[in-house]
């Protein structure tokens, strides 16, 4: 074989064994695990993966504050993360809950602009997070993830709406409202039925803009019928269908 061709040969195989090597690379499992990520090409991951790193906050731990300039998109891993603000009075109030497998922190990487709420953890939470701009580069130039933005958007829109629409509804309606709300973000069905973390009394008070003493009324109300059930770890909706039916 002539010495150019010789050379050529074996930058070939050279080439085609990286190929194989690049496609063998075993993912990092927690990188697979976040649903937003799910799916996406190996290559996608793997650039992704470069930079994706995993912390553990103990509960009550800041992640980020409003006006910070945002550097990193954050995945949970695991544990609750709680996005709040504050009106003009100076109350807290709470915007979302989330939970594995959700993001937050996106809107500040997509229109590069302070921040505009705070995170902190509701408990022992692992999260992990990317760059910002290796966020914005995956959402445009892959569109499964482009399109997950999308429906995340969407889906947070729809939450803010139905809020909105039961201010003035009965103390009952929004506390029924602000369970079901957890539910559809994070519910895990159970042997007695949907179980979500059984969160502070405080927590469902900002989420659903109640006192926190109506807030414990109305839970006591609640699993006297029969449609919640607590004890330390878990709060357990044994049918979702009948507690959604007490929102009037």
């Amino acid at each position: 074989m002539p010495k150019r061709g010789y050379s050529l040969y074996l930058r070939y195989v050279m080439e085609e064994q990286l190929r194989q090597i690049e496609q063998n690379i075993e993912l990092d499992p927690i990188l697979q695990s976040v649903p937003f990520l799910e799916g996406l090409p190996a290559e996608k991951l793997q650039k992704a993966g470069n930079h994706f790193v995993t912390l553990t906050h103990p509960a009550n731990q800041i992640i980020l504050l409003e006006n910070d300039w945002g550097g990193s998109v954050y995945f949970i891993i695991e544990g609750w993360v709680k996005i709040r603000t504050y009106n003009l009075d100076g109350k807290e109030v709470t915007l979302n809950i989330i939970g594995k497998g959700e993001i937050f922190g996106e809107m500040a990487a997509i229109d590069k602009m302070p921040r505009s709420t705070d995170a902190i953890t509701l408990t022992d939470t692992e999260i992990g997070r990317i760059p910002s701009q290796d966020f914005v580069d995956l959402i445009t130039t892959e569109p499964l993830a482009g399109m997950r933005l999308a429906q995340l958007m969407a889906k947070r829109l729809r939450q803010v709406n139905r809020r909105l629409q039961l201010r003035e509804a009965s103390s009952i309606s929004r506390v029924a409202d602000a369970i079901l709300f957890l539910v559809e973000g994070q519910g895990k069905q159970g042997e007695k039925g949907t179980e979500i973390p059984n969160l502070p009394h405080r927590e469902i008070s900002s989420l659903s803009g109640l006192a926190r003493e109506t807030v414990t009324r109305v839970l006591t109300k609640l699993e006297k019928k029969g449609l919640i059930k607590r004890d330390a770890d878990l709060l357990r909706i044994p049918d979702v269908l009948a507690l959604e039916n007490t929102i009037t």
